[in-house]
This record gives C-alpha cells, structure tokens and sequence, in this order.
C-alpha cells in the first residue's frame, strides 16, 4: 500500500505510519503523566501507613492540623470529696441564774445569721448547757416572725408568746436575751421589736418602757462581773486556750484556771481585762496547758477576794481538753 504524503512531503497524518505514531505518541504521553504524578504523590508524603488519612485521603503538611487517627482513650470519674461546707460558730445568749450567758452553736456559713442565731435562741439551751447552768427567759412557744436591718438597727419581729407572763427580771431577761444576740453582729448596735407585725412601745404586765431602741448597755446589769464569751459549754479546744468576753472587776485582773476530768489542775493564769473597778472592760488571751490524752475538762473564771482571798464570781465551763 502507497504511503500518503503531504504535499510538503511529510507523511500524512492518516496514513498508516502516522496513525502508528500517533498511537505510540500517545501511550508516551499517558506513561509521562502517570511518572510525573508518581512523582508528585512521592514529594507530598505520598500515604504511607504511618501518616494520612484513612481512605487515601490528602497526608497532612507539618504545619497544618494532624490528621492522624486519634487513640482512643478512657475518661476515669474523678474520685476526689467535694470541698467541705465553709461553717462559722454564732452566740447565742441564755442566763446563768440571774446574769447573761453564752452558749456556742456552729452553723454553715449563710446569709442570713442574725435570723439563724435567733431561731437557735428560741430552741432553748441544750441539755449540756442546761447542766452547766444555762436556761432561757423566753416563753415557750415563741416564734420567730422576721429580723431586718437597717442602718445599724435590727428590727426584730416576734410572736406574741414573747411577751406573756414574767416579773420584772424575767422581762428585762428576755429581751436581752435577744438584744445580745442580735448584735454580736458588726452591722448591728441597736435593736426594735415587734409583735406579730405590730412595734413595741409598752412591753409586758410590768409595763417596760420600748420607746427607743435598745443597744447592750441598756441591760449593764444583767452582766456578770466576769462575762466569758468563749468559750462556751461543750466546746472542744486545744491549748493554748483562747479566752474572750467582758469584765467589771477590782483593777481589771481576775484569773483562768484550766482542769482536766479528775479535778487536775493543769493552768491557772492571771488574766487583765482594758478596765475595771467600776468600768466594764474587754479580755482576750490565751492560757496554755499539757494533757497526755484528750478528754473532759473544766475552764474556771474567778476573781479572788479582796477582804480575805477566796474565790468569787466563779463561772465554770465544761469544756473537751484535746491532747497537748
């Protein structure tokens, strides 16, 4: 068969030999292409078993994010206590025969403490309290309405049981009883009181005169000549012994003594209060003390006798003594 040629001489594109060409010209080209992305695939990373994505899917470059397949992993529930509730300790005030008392309550931490040291002097002291000589003027059965505050005077709003029944020291006892309570509070001088909703002008059968507000000196003499505030009866302490309150004694000095639960007497230390003579004055110092084991024990208040040296104005707090 006669080769077609072009006329310039060339052979002719649809000849035999050009169609032979043209074949292997383009299963050249398919290898070309094939090599170069060969080539391509090799210089990114190619998808080796130690990097890529599963599915061949795009390797990951070194500074976008890894696509490596995560390993799985177990999340273990924490096993730590939650924290223990924040707790503060109140005062609320009784009588010890015919002076003030003070007995210890620890409560949690709240908003509202004036409401829950009143609800805590309305239930009356506990039978420890009560055999340390603690009791209660106010009327059984009475109930806490509502306490406000306001510009350093809590309004204090009880139910009408408060006022029943009583003498005159009874009456005045009472209402201290919730005066001190009240304002052992730093936002609180002065105190009101209401009767189911209705204030006190006149309070009592004996007639006692409401017309203002009330504050701590208004019941001075209702304060014993050596008023501890701590601690109190059934607190437990550890040495050295924090003791604090008030006092109204011949040159200001009085004394501590710390025993344990056989009568051992373990510290006695002189004690001065800021005044005296006349002049109530404030405490607080520390009286330490040694003890093998914990155990009960007795904090002892006590003046001696200016005539002939014997103790008086004795107030004893039972007390827990730990180890020391």
């Amino acid at each position: 068969m006669a080769l077609s040629r072009r006329p310039d001489g060339g052979e002719h594109p649809h000849g035999p030999v050009g169609r032979a060409r043209a074949r292997h010209g383009g299963t050249a080209a398919r290898l070309l292409a094939v090599g170069v992305l060969a080539g391509l695939l090799a210089a990114c990373g190619g998808t080796s078993s130690g990097s890529g994505t599963s599915g061949g899917g795009p390797a990951s470059s070194g500074g976008g994010p890894s696509s490596t397949r995560p390993t799985p992993t177990t999340t273990v529930p924490s096993t730590t206590a939650p924290p223990t509730q924040a707790t503060t300790v109140l005062r609320v005030y009784f009588m010890r025969q015919d002076h003030l008392g003070v007995g210890h309550r620890r409560v949690a931490v709240t908003l509202t403490p004036a409401k829950v040291a009143l609800t805590a002097l309305l239930a009356g002291p506990t039978a420890l309290e009560r055999s340390a000589g603690l009791s209660t003027t106010v009327p059984a059965g009475t109930r806490l309405l509502g306490v406000s505050i306001s510009a350093g005077t809590a309004t204090v709003d009880l139910s009408s049981e408060f006022a029943s029944g009583g003498g005159s020291l009874s009456t005045q006892a009472r209402l201290a009883q919730v005066a001190f309570t009240v304002t052992q509070f730093p936002t609180v001088s002065r105190v009101t009181f209401e009767l189911a909703g209705t204030p006190v002008t006149v309070f009592g059968s004996e007639g006692l005169v409401l017309d203002h507000p009330v504050t701590r000196s208004t019941f001075e003499d209702l304060l014993p000549p050596i008023f501890p505030e701590a601690p109190a009866p059934g607190d437990t302490v550890s040495s050295p012994v924090r003791v604090t309150g008030s006092a109204n004694v011949f040159e200001a000095q009085f004394r501590v003594e710390i025993r344990d639960g056989a009568g051992r007497v373990l510290a006695d230390q002189g004690v001065m209060a800021t005044s005296g003579t006349g002049t109530r004055g404030t405490f607080d110092a520390t009286v330490a003390y040694h003890l093998a084991t914990t155990g009960p024990g007795t904090v002892t208040f006590y003046d001696l006798s200016a005539k002939d040296g014997s103790r008086q104005d004795v107030v004893d707090i039972p007390v827990t003594l730990t180890a020391a």
